[in-house]
Parts: C-alpha cells; structure tokens; sequence
C-alpha cells in the first residue's frame, strides 16, 4: 500500500528542493508510520491473530496521537498562534490533512477487520455473538450475568443540562441513551449517558462446546438497558467514545512541589477538551448533533465507526490461549551466553563486558543483576533511573530490599514520563517509604536516559558494576521491544556513570566525561562533530560512512548536517522506525541517503549509531532518538561501546536491520514508502528472525562449549 505524500508540493528527485522543502512534516510523517502498521494487518501473509493484534495497535497509536499531537496543535489554534513546521504548514493545515488522513486511514482499518479478519475469525472459531440472536439458553446466561456482575456496577447519569454536562471520561466507553420525550409531543428529546467501567471487561465469553464465542459488554448493556431505566421509552442507545487533550505540562519553575503538581496535572486531564469523538455509524443524526455540540466537537474530529469502538481492545483476543495456529511460531528469550544458572552475574561482568539485544536475549540478567545486587553483603550503594517500569516491577522491588538492608539506594523516578505518571508518582512514594532516596527528576528537563550503578567492596578495591540500555527497566516490554543492554565494569564507564549521576541528582556542574555524552550538555555538539568528521575524511580521500539506527529523526540540524555530509560524498544509511523529516535520495541534497523503516513482530527501538572513522568504527548505543526534545529538552546517554565482541556484534546488528528485504519499507524522496523489491522472494532478509536466529547461535554455541573446571588435587587424608 502506498503512502500519501507528507507535505505538499514534494520536489524533484532530479534537483534540490527549496529550503522549505527540505522537510517532511513532522505529525504527517507520523501517520506515515501507522499507516504502515496497519499495512501488517493487510498483509495476507501474516496469520490471523497477528493480523489482528497490528489492528489494535493502530487504535492504541491512534489514542496516544490524539491526546498528545492533535491536543497540542488544537491548543496552538485556541492560542491564535500560527506557527509553521519544518514543511511549511500552519497548525490549521496540519490539522486539516490529519483529519483527513487519519479517517482514510480509519475507514482502511474497519474495512479490513469487517471484510477480512472477522469473518476469517469466525471460520477458525473465534466468534463474536449477536445479541439479537441468540438462543434461550445464552439469553438466559448474559441476562444472569448481567444482573447480578454487569448492573450493580452502573450509573446512568442524565444530561438534561447540556451547559453543566457531567464529567465524561476519556478513552472509556460508554453509552449515549436517547430517551422518548415525556409530555408534550415535539418536546426534545431526552439524553443519558452509560459509562461502562474497564473493570467490567471488554469481552463476555459465552458457554459452547467448541471454538470462543464471545459477547461485546456495550451489546449485552445495550439489550438490557430498560433496565436502567425503568419506566421510560428508549429510542436509541449508541456506543461512543472520546479522548481528551492530554498535552499538558507543569510550570515547574512555580512548582514548589512537582509531586502535588503531577496529580493535579492528572486531575487537569480528566476534563481537559474533547480532541475526538468516536461514534457507531449507527448512531442517528438528532444523537450525533447533540453529542458534538455537548462535547464541542466538529465533523472533522468526529470518527464513524462501522465496527467496535476502540480496536486495541483486541489485543486481549489474540492473547487468550488456544489458537496457536493463528499466530507466529513463539520466540523464547534466548538465555546470556556462557552464563550458568547459579553463576553470578558480578562474575560474569567481570570476565567481559556483556552485550544483549532483547527480546531477542532474555531481559533476565539485567533483572539478576538488581537482585544480587539487593541481596550482596558486599554491595554499598545503587543508584538507578526510573522512566517507565512495569506494574509489579522486580526492579522496584530489588531497590526496596537494597535499602531494607541498608544499602544507600538513590532512585531518579521521572514522574513526567507522559503517560506513566500515575504509576510512578506511586512507587516513588512506596520507594520512599522503604528508605530509598529518591528524586523527582529535574526542573524543566525529562530524564530519559537508561542507567544504573552497583558499587561494591572487593579484594581488590571499590568496583563499579553499571549497565546502560536504550529500553526501560521493565520485563515486560523487555519481551516486545527491540532494546540493547550493555553491562561493563571497566573503570572508565564507572566513572564516567558516577559523575553523570551525581551530577543530576545534586547541583553539580556539567563535567566532561572521559567516555559518555549526555544531552543536553554535549550530545548535540558530539553527534555534530562525529557526521563532519566523517564529512572531512571523505573529502581528504578516505571512505564516509555513517549507519544509524533510531525511532525517529526530527531535528533539523542534525538533518542539514547529514545532508552536508551526503552532498560531499558520505554514504549514508539510516534505519528510522517511525517519524522522519529528512528527504532521502534528492539529486544535489540527500542522493546518498537511504532510509528504511522495519515494522514486524517486535518493537524496533534501539538506538545504534556507526561511524566508520577512518577504518576504526566508532559505534555507540543511545536512550536519545534525534529529536529537538531528546537532544534539547531531557537527559539522555550516548555510550560508545569499544570491547571489540561487542562493537562487532552491535554492527552486525546495524547491517542486519538496515538489510531487511521482508519487513523494511523504503522511503521515497516524496514521502511514500515503497515495500522492498525482493520481499517476495524465497531467502527475503527478514531482520528480526535473522537476529533470533543468531541469538539461539550463541546460546547454543555457549552451552556446547565445554567448561573448564580447575580443580586441585589434596594430598590423602592420613587416618
């Protein structure tokens, strides 16, 4: 499926484009890189389930787009400011084109699931039932269920007062009820609404033999709704949905305290305005006007759905066990090479430094390692970032018994993390509670990077064990996002990890690092210095190259200097997962730039960047992608990795991905994405089942080498 252009007026690839044409739209290359999410639920060779769960992920990127870029450009409008992007539009024209886009987009998706996955779903016996035929017996069933689980949990709730409407929340279902008029004829009619609870559950299995047959709760709600409203007419009951702005910050230099300010932030959101409505194609004109007007919502914000609202509900439907067949072949976390079940990791760090590309490699060791560490006499002192961590985290729980045994635990938990606010306002509070000391990030910046420091008495001295990763310190998402862990005890990353953390956690200075950069003191200007120094090499005579890895390329100067480094020969291969700004392949300006895009299983989200530096690469790995806000506006990490296994390792990586055949998607110099010539073909690159395949190599190849156990021989004992 081909891709709309992202800005208007794209250029020749025979010339370079003006300068307000060097960019492509940072929101609209966004929908770009859903599209092509959903174009993995079109695609006929993925299974059924596989494609199904690609259609929950574009609703729940959809949620996030919504709250946060569509909420931040409505505001901008609200504002009267008309700032234009890197391609030239205004917020007006941004929002006219998403609008646009994303209801094509929609409409692709239900016309897939309705056409295709549905009834395929059906054939292979996972069912949806239709409450308006059903059987004596399961009309028995749901209306048990309903009135002793579903009924006592709902408040209808009146909207006779369209100027004090109740609080709706947003990203829930719920129910519009229209109710018969009382009265007079040609009185208007009267309106409640039904909030349906997440906790009820979006999917109501239903007793049979064979297969999954299931009831949607909106459906069974919606045939026993007279109950809710005894002694009234109903007219209409419609399912809807809104999503609400999102796109809020505090004012941290008037914050005396960011905790309380954080919970208000989260209280703003609740009744923050309606960016979307999401509506059945069912609903009837009279119910739609009077919804839009309640929520203050036009036609353009307005989604008609001939299907079920909210699509990443689905999700739950390709996790539920069984049908197996409908899904791809399970890829277990391969284990740490060489590593023994019993064998401590401070052992193995110590004989190398250690490199993993989850989920790939088990997250497992980085977890081990925060347990040893939580239970090691040994161990003085841990300090570690928190920026998403998952519900019932080991990490957290490590660092809680680190500090009940009197460990000098010091936690950043970054309470801005958009999104997991609530979650970390929680542990931060419950770390503090356990005697952790813990800090709320910083003012006006996000701490982003991904890192933590173990320090520990030994024979020899104080050792400093750190790990650096691009990915969160959660093994849960550890198991669907590509990320890189890299584990050393070397003497110069401990420093360097020391002076970096003591530097944001106290009022230090900025220091200069012996090996890591940081944003948003240096990274910036590193990443500057690295493309022009392969820019001066290739004009001394020598080979450019630059190979990066990242989820997204926005910055502009970043861009201007990769095009700089194009235009004087450096070949350039980038492997962007997501949002990217820059025209690859324009004649005079980007002509020996690649761009490609891999989506498939996993989450592509590692940061690795390669510069061939004269024939002595340079390659590091990074928690910043290449946007204003990574390099500008958080605290991030570039950690080059010299060990020469693992350098060899993280470029083999690099080359696999930016190889890709079946799964890659090639950015064209006007914006659309083209599949690969050969991913048809029978040996096609398919990058992520190349990197397991090597992963199980090198478990394997470690498990058959034989350990080498130096035992002593004692003289006899003499009786």
């Amino acid at each position: 499926m081909s891709e709309a252009p992202s800005s208007p007026l794209p250029p020749s690839a025979d010339s370079a484009p003006p300068r307000e044409q060097r960019f492509f739209s940072r929101e609209l290359s966004w929908i770009a890189f859903n599209r092509r999410v959903l174009e993995e639920a079109l695609d006929e060779g993925n299974p059924l389930l596989e494609r199904l769960k690609f259609l929950a992920i574009v609703s729940s990127n959809l949620d996030e787009f919504f709250m946060v870029r569509v909420g931040g450009l409505q505001l901008m409008l609200a504002e009267g400011r008309r700032e234009r992007d890197a391609a030239g539009l205004d917020p007006e024209e941004q929002l006219a084109e998403i609008s646009r886009q994303v209801h094509e987009m929609v409409a692709t998706q239900y016309a897939c699931f309705i056409d295709v996955i549905r009834p395929r779903l059906r054939a292979a016996g996972i069912h949806r039932q239709d409450v308006k035929d059903l059987t004596p017996a399961l009309y028995e069933h749901l209306q048990h269920l309903f009135e002793h689980e579903i009924y006592p949990v709902l408040s209808p709730i009146s909207l006779e007062n369209p100027e004090e409407p109740p609080l709706i929340p947003g990203l829930t279902l719920h129910l519009a009820v229209r109710l018969k008029p009382a009265g007079t004829a040609g009185r208007k009619p009267r309106y409640a609404v039904v909030t349906l609870p997440k906790k009820l559950g979006r999917f109501i299995t239903l007793p049979i033999e064979e297969g999954h047959n299931y009831a949607l709760v909106e459906d069974v709600v919606t045939l026993f709704a007279d109950r809710l409203f005894p002694g009234e007419t109903i007219s209409e009951c419609v399912p809807f949905r809104i999503t609400r702005n999102a796109d809020m910050s505090v004012r941290e230099d008037l914050a005396a305290d960011l905790l309380a300010e954080m919970k208000d932030v989260l209280l703003q959101r609740r009744n923050s305005a309606c960016v979307r409505l999401e509506v059945s194609d069912r609903v009837s004109k009279i119910t739609l006007s009077f919804l839009q007007s309640l929520l203050a919502v036009d036609d353009a914000h307005t989604y008609s759905a001939p299907g079920p609202l909210d699509m990443s509900a689905y999700f739950s439907i390709g996790r539920m066990t069984g049908f197996d067949d409908l899904r791809e072949k399970p890829w277990p976390p391969q284990p740490l090479p060489g590593a023994q079940p019993n064998e401590s990791m401070f052992e193995i760090i110590r004989r190398g430094d250690v490199l993993l590309y989850h989920p790939y490699q088990s997250f497992d060791p980085v977890v081990r390692l925060l347990e040893e560490a939580a239970d090691d006499p040994d161990v003085l002192a841990i300090k570690q970032i928190l920026y998403r961590t998952s519900e019932n985290s080991p990490v957290v729980a490590a660092l809680a018994r680190a500090a009940a045994r009197d460990k000098h635990v010091t936690a950043l938990v970054e309470l801005k993390a958009r999104f997991d606010e609530a979650r970390n306002i929680g542990w931060a509070e419950a770390l503090e509670q356990t005697g952790v000391q813990v800090i709320y990030g910083l003012k006006r910046l996000k701490t982003h990077a991904k890192i933590c420091i173990i320090v520990r008495r030994e024979p020899g001295g104080i050792r400093r064990y750190v790990h650096f990763g691009t990915g969160n310190y959660n093994e849960i998402t550890a198991r669907l996002y590509g990320d890189i862990s890299f584990m050393t005890c070397q003497e110069e990353y401990g420093a360097d990890a020391t002076a970096f953390f003591n530097m944001i956690t106290g009022y230090s200075q900025p220091v200069t690092f012996r090996r890591i950069e940081a944003a948003p003191i240096g990274l910036r200007p590193k990443l500057l210095a690295l493309i022009e120094g392969e820019i001066q090499r290739q004009q001394q005579g020598q080979k450019g190259e630059i190979m990066v890895k990242v989820n997204s390329l926005v910055d502009r100067e970043l861009i201007e200097a990769l095009y700089r480094a194009s235009q004087a020969g450096v070949k350039i291969q980038l492997s962007v997962r997501g949002i990217c700004c820059l025209r690859p392949g324009v004649r005079g300006l980007s002509e020996n730039i690649t761009v490609s895009s891999v989506v498939d299983r996993f989450l592509e989200h590692a940061r690795i960047l390669y510069f061939r530096h004269g024939g002595e690469p340079l390659v590091f790995i990074s928690s910043a992608d290449w946007m204003p806000r990574n390099l500008d506006r958080r605290v991030e990490l570039l950690t080059p990795v010299d060990d020469p296994a693992c350098r060899e390792q993280l470029i083999n990586y690099l080359k696999i991905s930016l190889d890709d055949e079946a799964k890659a998607r090639l950015l064209q110099p006007d914006g659309t994405y083209t599949r690969h010539p050969n991913r048809l073909a029978a040996k096609a690159l398919r990058s992520q089942a190349e990197l397991y395949r090597i992963a199980c190599e090198l478990a394997k190849r470690a498990a058959q080498m034989p350990r080498v156990i130096f035992e002593p021989q004692r003289p006899a004992q003499s009786v």
